[in-house]
């Protein structure tokens, strides 16, 4: 079975590669369906095995790139990790009063890949309809720059929610809301900015997982050992890839999956 985690591992990271789209959207369902993990136990081992595979990309968009926009992840952080911290808090409570927490888990995770299906062709759509220019993040005049701290506040809050719920959202969805909420930023540092807000929400969540015993840490390791090599892979032959063509199928697969979940 260690084989299948690691083949697993290596395809998830392939996947995440070529197309960008977050290893949780990928990864948590496998572990259900596919070798029967219970939920909870699927998302909080995914939850660390983001923030580890997650670091690697950070520090390359940093140091090689300077594509991280520091002053967004903190707006971020304000509103996720607080909100982070908060829902583990609720689920130990849950626990405690010994309230059946596999169906809101289950429940959360099929909305939040509805979502991140319909992100992964939102995302597409508009990075293939203009090409970003590299400017300032932040609109430089406006009513709209009022607006924007606390709205990214508050979206930090509902990805808070979502991901430490359901270990999906950080990627495809945070990246939806920087592209919406801050029109000059290019795509570039879009994708950095949202890799370096993802690690210290995955860690918080994944390591409040941890308190309540809901990480394997034998299959994080075989995971481990397949995807670091299938993202390097991937990320490589990425330019080879009919994109197009991939990431409408992936949306399509995780709306179905989706479904399943949310109709269980």
């Amino acid at each position: 079975m260690d084989i299948g985690y690691i083949i697993s591992g290596f395809a998830v990271g392939l996947l995440v590669g070529v197309t960008g789209v977050g290893g949780g959207s990928l990864m948590t369902p496998l572990l259900v369906f596919l070798f029967g993990f219970k939920p909870a136990v699927a998302v909080g081992t995914d939850l660390l095995y983001a923030a580890i595979t997650k670091s690697g990309g950070v520090l390359v968009h940093h140091n090689t790139h300077k594509s991280v926009d520091w002053r967004v992840v903190r707006w971020l952080a304000l509103g996720s990790l607080p909100s982070s911290i908060a829902t583990i808090f609720l689920i130990k409570h849950l626990i405690t009063i010994e309230k059946d927490i596999t169906g809101i888990i289950t429940f959360t995770l099929g909305v939040a890949l509805i979502l991140t299906a319909i992100a992964v062709l939102i995302r597409c759509y508009v990075t293939r309809k203009k090409i970003r220019q590299v400017e300032d993040s932040l609109i430089s005049s406006g009513r709209f720059k009022q607006l924007q701290i606390p709205a990214t506040i508050l979206v930090g809050i509902t990805l808070g929610v979502l991901v430490t719920i359901s270990s999906v959202g950080a990627g495809a969805l945070g990246t939806v809301a920087i592209l919406f909420l801050y029109p000059k930023m290019s795509t570039l540092k879009v994708v950095g900015t949202d890799l370096a807000h993802a690690i210290p929400l995955t860690a918080i969540a994944g390591f409040g997982h941890w308190t309540l015993g809901h990480v394997n840490f034998m299959l994080l390791g075989t995971l481990l050992i397949g995807s670091l090599p299938g993202i390097w892979v991937g990320s490589h032959v990425s330019a080879r890839i009919p994109e197009k063509a991939l990431r409408p199928m992936l949306a399509t697969l995780l709306l179905i999956i989706g479904l399943k979940f949310v109709l269980a």
